[in-house]
């Protein structure tokens, strides 16, 4: 069948890596390989100064290779190459059954909103087609679409699974957006 995408969005402190960290383990329960993608707006480093592979890095390495028996983490340096596209680290992804990612909230894939209204932002699903379900706190009595206590997992893992579609649909319908088209969703 292949691998399966859906994301989870929100605006920053919604819930998303909260809801993540439950929901992660009832899927991998239920027998599904997981993959995350997730997106930063911010620098980040997964290497420490003084570290060889750090130092790799320093001195110029555009890519990095760090291996042991446990596990192995792939560095890329985009010395001033444009972000990659979504569809361009889906086409990266290794072998799973279901890929959820978060961020991206502005592209035109598959995604679970996390909605607290306590938090004082807009709910993004009225403006975004492809928000097919809200993991919400309160009711939300004018929304299009399935709505989901936050604090149900079970019943948002149930969701994800009914909704999460195929990757290679996803990858096509990301390259079909003209460069910063799709970001005008919302």
């Amino acid at each position: 069948m292949g691998p399966r995408v859906l994301g989870i969005v929100g605006w920053s402190g919604s819930g998303k890596t909260t809801l993540l960290v439950k929901l992660i383990p009832l899927l991998v329960a239920r027998g599904l390989k997981v993959t995350t993608v997730k997106h930063a707006h911010h620098a980040f480093d997964v290497d420490l100064p003084g570290k060889d592979s750090y130092e790799h890095r320093q001195a110029g390495a555009s890519e990095v290779i760090v291996f042991s028996s446990g596990r192995w983490v792939q560095i890329h340096e985009n010395a001033g190459e444009p972000e990659p596209t979504l569809a361009a680290l889906l086409r990266r992804i290794s072998p799973c059954d279901l890929v959820l990612i978060e961020g991206f909230k502005r592209e035109p894939y598959p995604k679970l909103e996390v909605f607290r209204a306590e938090a004082g932002k807009p709910p993004l699903h009225p403006a975004d087609p492809h928000i097919v379900g809200l993991a919400a706190t309160g009711s939300q009595p004018t929304a299009a679409i399935p709505v989901i206590d936050l604090d149900d997992v079970t019943a948002i893992a149930d969701l994800v699974c009914d909704k999460a579609a195929a990757l290679a649909e996803v990858i096509v319908a990301l390259e079909a957006c003209e460069p910063g088209a799709c970001r005008k969703l919302v």
